[in-house]
């Protein structure tokens, strides 16, 4: 079990004055029985004139506010203390159900009752159906072969095969061009692993996130750590090892840019399709003169004794 406490904060610059703005958040962590969130603040400058809390369809915590005064500049600092016990350390990847039954479970029946996976074997604005990446995902899904097992070896042939190189992509490069050029970063490496395992009738959801710099656990050093992480998580129904309740039920994480299966080094912020369902921040603006320069700034560390952030509430300065 680890303590960590994250701190993301976001600055935006305009060249003109925004008279007026609308904005989405996606910054509070998820909680069930392995991921307890002990503290949460969110503070905007200049403080938001509206704000509501919500969920999304897929259990997130969001945050709408809105600014109706002019600003030049925005500040959005999410603070978190958050609890991580590892959920997968029994994990038998051999004693899961094969891909082939899982992905036939799934299929379309009259009159059946709806299977809330099922969205997740479907493309996505950022996942697309890709021929190249059935094609990619063969080797490891031979009939008859343990999902988990499959998923595994297919999130090792991704990190071996594909470089992290940080400027290689934008958030809105193709995901064709990332499998031709091999070579990307974490958000690139879920969406493929995502899109190849979808490709075959099988869930996947994206995980946005955070991880240490490296693992309590041990190991090397963590790509994509000290900066917003991303993930995938494959629907394993009935495999030992893999919680079945919560949640998170039934659902295994996978981080293909370090290889791994995620222990208490990461920490869940939101899942989704892909990363638009998940985007830290986003919004509407009226005005900001056409451009802005962005500032994005992630910390994440183990806890010192001791509460560090004020409130689970979130709250604005």
């Amino acid at each position: 079990m680890t303590v960590l406490e994250i701190v993301h904060e976001t600055r935006y610059d305009y060249a003109a004055p925004v008279s007026l703005a609308h904005h989405l958040a996606h910054l509070q962590p998820l909680e069930d029985a392995y991921q307890q969130v002990l503290a949460y603040a969110l503070d905007v400058e200049p403080a938001p004139a509206q704000r509501r809390d919500s969920r999304d369809a897929m259990g997130n915590a969001q945050r709408h506010f809105s600014l109706l005064q002019p600003h030049e500049r925005l500040r959005v600092r999410a603070s978190s203390r958050v609890r991580v016990q590892p959920r997968f350390a029994g994990l038998q990847p051999a004693l899961s159900p094969g891909w082939g039954t899982v992905a036939s479970s799934l299929r379309y029946v009259a009159r059946a009752p709806f299977r809330p996976e099922v969205e997740f074997a479907m493309p996505s604005p950022y996942v697309p159906r890709l021929e190249v990446l059935r094609d990619y995902a063969a080797p490891s899904l031979p009939p008859g072969r343990p999902l988990a097992e499959a998923a595994l070896e297919l999130m090792h042939r991704i990190h071996a095969d594909f470089a992290y190189d940080s400027e290689s992509t934008e958030i809105d490069t193709p995901l064709a061009q990332v499998v031709q050029q091999r070579r990307g970063v974490c958000q690139d490496f879920a969406h493929l692993m995502a899109g190849a395992l979808r490709m075959w009738g099988l869930p996947a959801r994206y995980v946005s996130g955070y991880l240490l710099t490296q693992a309590p656990e041990g190991g090397a050093q963590m790509l994509g750590a000290d900066a917003s992480h991303a993930w995938v998580q494959v629907w394993c129904p009935g495999t030992p090892g893999v919680p079945a309740d919560g949640p998170g039920g039934g659902w295994l994480d996978l981080d293909p840019t370090n290889d791994l299966v995620p222990g208490s080094g990461h920490v869940r912020l939101a899942v989704g399709r892909d990363y638009a369902d998940v985007t830290p921040l986003r919004g509407v603006i009226r005005g900001g003169g056409g451009s802005h320069t962005l500032g994005v700034a992630v910390r994440t560390r183990v806890a010192e004794a001791g509460p560090r952030v004020a409130s689970v509430t979130p709250q604005e300065s």
